[in-house]
């Protein structure tokens, strides 16, 4: 049903939404998930249209919602809230839900208590199960799937499905590693080492196809990225990588170390909040892209050629400011942290950039206090890149897809994105603990907007069960999905419309 559902250019959300009243006329189509009612979560593009911000009671399969910077509201930071989940055990009858024609199934893990926030340190207690931490996922060549075990210090291989839907085989790739997330394989078609973004490096490991324990030792390449810092669970410090189209350019990208820190008055800001550029042996190049706040995922469009980034915006501005992100990252591109928000949007708590900051000059050396104290201001508003797919505020949106020709949901997916969203705590209504689709034609976002695919991590009375965090596709066509709140992998599987 979900595929049906879809907007292409020419095609409005009204019109996507008669669609849907007609498709669900049939008897079939009554008791499928998407065919509930869908006014309430059908969002328009109009300014102030209360149904643009929806929370966990509002998310289900098949809710298509777009938001543009006209919806915006003013910043309220008296709306500011510390609303973190306390998550609980699954309960017996909560269950990812999908919608109709997909199949959830628990792939691994799910044996230990429930992670909390306050668990994720920079020295872990381990878990006692099958994970830890796990959280980006990714698929080798040969269809294996390789999981960030970050609070393990572990890359972690799971190989195929067994007669009980579990993974047929688990295994320990590599060890001993700082809070590994980022996995890239290069060269991509036959590999020679896997590349792990760690806290405060880049490592590669050697790898051939098939192997399921690294057969040397991790060769750090890149041993000065900027890592911990003061915010609540380390401060940013996952780092994904992916290399360019062209296999020449390994891209790095690295959260701020704080909620709005002026990079012009703090130089623990330098090389934060900014995607960096390597030289596959780990030679820097130049800042990328900046004024990204933490692009905790990224991902390489197939058709492009152009990098996107998942995106944690900033915090405390209110309960619908200010929105996470997906979109294409340009390089040399300013996205305005943390000055400026979605375009044009001035940060009231900041002044503008200084003239000669890292703001107007990605790849000038961290101003000295002298420099910043008397430094002349700048507005850069002009300059500032809106993002192309806005969603819920505070929804921490984590690794992101492009669906390949080789899965087997509908062929209408190819192309499409898929987006884990870990979930709220800045929120006084808690959204987010989904997996979103966004609907793509020719490269591009169809209109930006997004459905809501994979939810149900939230009971009906509003306790979080599930924290999704990767997503991949494996060599079945299958979608994965990690979830660092019941320390598992979830398996969803097409069966039929």
């Amino acid at each position: 049903m979900l595929a049906s559902l879809r907007t292409f250019p020419g095609v409005s959300a009204r019109s996507a939404s008669l669609r849907l009243a007609i498709l669900c006329l049939t008897p079939a189509a009554l008791l499928a998930s998407s065919c509930h009612s869908q006014s309430p979560d059908t969002a328009s593009a109009s300014t102030g249209d209360p149904t643009t911000y929806a929370d966990w009671n509002q998310q289900h399969p098949g809710a298509h919602r777009r938001i543009t910077a006209a919806d915006l509201p003013a910043p309220a930071p008296g709306e500011a809230v510390d609303n973190t989940p306390h998550l609980i055990p699954r309960p017996a009858d909560a269950w990812p839900q999908a919608p109709a024609g997909y199949k959830v199934t628990l792939y691994a893990g799910g044996d230990a208590a429930p992670m909390q926030r306050a668990d994720n340190k920079q020295n872990m207690e381990q878990s006692g199960g099958t994970f830890t931490m796990p959280r980006l996922i990714r698929t080798a060549p040969n269809g294996d799937l390789f999981l960030a075990d970050s609070g393990a210090g572990a890359i972690v291989i799971l190989r195929g499905v067994g007669k009980d839907g579990k993974a047929a085989q688990i295994e320990k790739f590599a060890t001993g590693l700082d809070h590994p997330f980022g996995i890239a394989f290069y060269p991509a078609d036959k590999p020679k080492y896997v590349y792990v973004g760690n806290a405060t490096t880049v490592q590669r490991i050697p790898y051939h196809t098939g192997d399921v324990h690294a057969t040397g030792a991790p060769e750090t390449i890149v041993p000065d990225i900027p890592g911990y810092a003061q915010l609540r669970g380390g401060g940013h410090w996952t780092r994904d990588v992916v290399f360019s189209k062209d296999g020449k350019h390994l891209l790095v990208s690295v959260g701020s170390a704080s909620n709005i820190d002026d990079p012009d008055t703090h130089p623990s800001e330098f090389h934060r909040a900014d995607v960096l550029e390597y030289t596959p042996e780990g030679k820097f190049i130049e800042v990328y892209a900046s004024g990204i706040r933490n692009c905790v995922g990224e991902a390489i469009n197939p058709t492009t050629g152009m990098l996107w980034c998942s995106t944690n915006e900033r915090d405390n501005l209110g309960n619908h400011l200010v929105p996470d992100y997906v979109t294409s990252v340009k390089e040399g591109g300013f996205y305005g942290w943390p000055w400026y928000y979605i375009g044009a949007h001035q940060d009231p708590r900041l002044p503008q950039p200084c003239a000669n900051g890292t703001g107007p000059n990605l790849q000038a050396a961290s101003l000295t206090s002298d420099l910043a104290s008397n430094c002349q201001r700048v507005d850069l508003s002009s300059k500032v890149i809106t993002p192309d797919v806005l969603v819920q505020p505070h929804m921490a949106s984590l690794q992101m897809l492009f669906y390949p020709p080789t899965g087997k949901f509908p062929k209408e997916f190819t192309g499409d994105i898929f987006a884990a969203e870990h979930g709220s705590w800045n929120r006084a209504n808690r959204a987010g603990y989904e997996i979103i689709h966004i609907p793509m034609h020719d490269g591009h976002p169809t209109d930006g907007s997004y459905e809501d695919f994979l939810t149900g991590f939230v009971t009906s009375d509003g306790q979080v069960w599930g924290r999704p965090v990767g997503v991949t596709v494996g060599g079945d066509g299958a979608l994965y999905v990690t979830d660092d709140g019941t320390r598992s992998v979830w398996r969803v599987a097409y069966s039929s419309r």
